[in-house]
């Protein structure tokens, strides 16, 4: 989980709107991982005018058959993060995550696996011997300010709770929807869900009104009350929902997400989640300095296998403000 751009924009992520329901599509961009592998993702979050969707601060799509394809495997060497969380939820082929705090596990489809990465983590990411690389989701959430400083912690959940009715199946991946919740650790009210309609359904998934919420198509095509949705770009849905109605003729596969409207301004750069320039310029000096105390080594990895932070622009980080009027109808 990572963004690897050697030459990447900052972003001050401000306080949602929260003003109501809406239906408003943010285009995919396909993105260069960087590094010799060349790997490329599409990226639907942050958005220029929706930088967040609750505390959601990242979403990146992987392996999508509409995005270049290198023919080299999506290896990630060891990278830093702080102040969010990573959640990593494949499809299908295996990858092998090993971090800082000791982890060493395989993700499988139908597994969450959630990184918690508080005031510093470093981690990686590499395809299994004789899996396919596979597809799935990459995104982060972001701590609040009170929960910036926690210990980094890595949590992988093979059993998930399932809201199914009408043809509608649903794997609540984080948080709670439909009365069923998630064991998955969250700081902050939040929904992140998988889910799947059969073809000819015709159904209403109970969501929480207080929540903004956005969805991706990843196959099939959607109909949400009254506007058609097809596999790219993200759907804003906006908040006062008390219900999303779907309609599916073929059926389709998307992904939810939503949250309470984040009140706190979030700097965003490369792999780090922060709160003020001075908060990115100081992860990126003790990456770069090698501070074992805040990024430990990797087992297994040698020392020196490890991504360099890119160099920060000449300029203090500023904000990027959501567009007025985004996130109303």
């Amino acid at each position: 989980m990572s963004d690897l751009d050697p030459h990447p924009d900052e972003s001050v992520c401000t306080p949602s709107s929260g003003e109501g329901p809406c239906a408003q599509f943010y285009p995919a961009r396909e993105v260069p991982l960087g590094g010799v592998r060349g790997v490329f993702v599409e990226r639907v979050l942050p958005q220029r005018d929706l930088p967040t969707v609750g505390a959601w601060c990242f979403l990146d799509h992987f392996g999508s058959s509409t995005v270049r394809d290198t023919g080299a495997p999506p290896d990630i060497d060891p990278h830093p993060h702080i102040g969010l969380q990573t959640v990593t939820w494949p499809f299908e082929g295996a990858i092998r995550h090993r971090d800082s705090v000791g982890s060493d596990v395989l993700i499988r489809p139908g597994q969450l696996n959630l990184m918690t990465s508080g005031r510093g983590i470093a981690h990686s990411e590499y395809t299994v011997e004789g899996e396919p690389a596979g597809q799935g989701l990459q995104l982060w959430i972001a701590l609040p300010g009170n929960r910036t400083g926690l210990d980094p912690h890595f949590e992988q959940h093979r059993e998930l709770p399932v809201h199914e009715v009408d043809g509608l199946r649903a794997t609540v991946l984080i948080g709670s929807l439909a009365g069923a919740s998630s064991p998955a650790t969250a700081y902050t009210p939040i929904v992140g869900a998988d889910v799947r309609l059969a073809p000819h359904t015709d159904v209403e998934l109970p969501v929480d009104p207080d929540f903004e919420h956005a969805m991706l198509v990843l196959d099939g095509t959607v109909n949400v009350d009254g506007t058609e949705v097809t596999p790219g770009p993200l759907l804003y849905l906006g908040t006062g929902r008390k219900a999303l109605p779907l309609t599916s003729t073929e059926g389709t596969h998307f992904a939810l997400i939503g949250g309470a409207p984040f009140d706190e301004e979030l700097v965003m750069w490369w792999n780090f989640v922060g709160r003020s320039h001075e908060d990115i310029v100081s992860a990126r000096d003790d990456w770069e300095d090698r501070r074992l105390d805040r990024f430990a080594n990797i087992a297994g990895h040698p020392a020196e296998q490890r991504i360099p932070a890119p160099p920060l622009p000449a300029v203090t980080l500023r904000p990027r403000r959501r567009r007025p009027g985004s996130g109303a109808r």
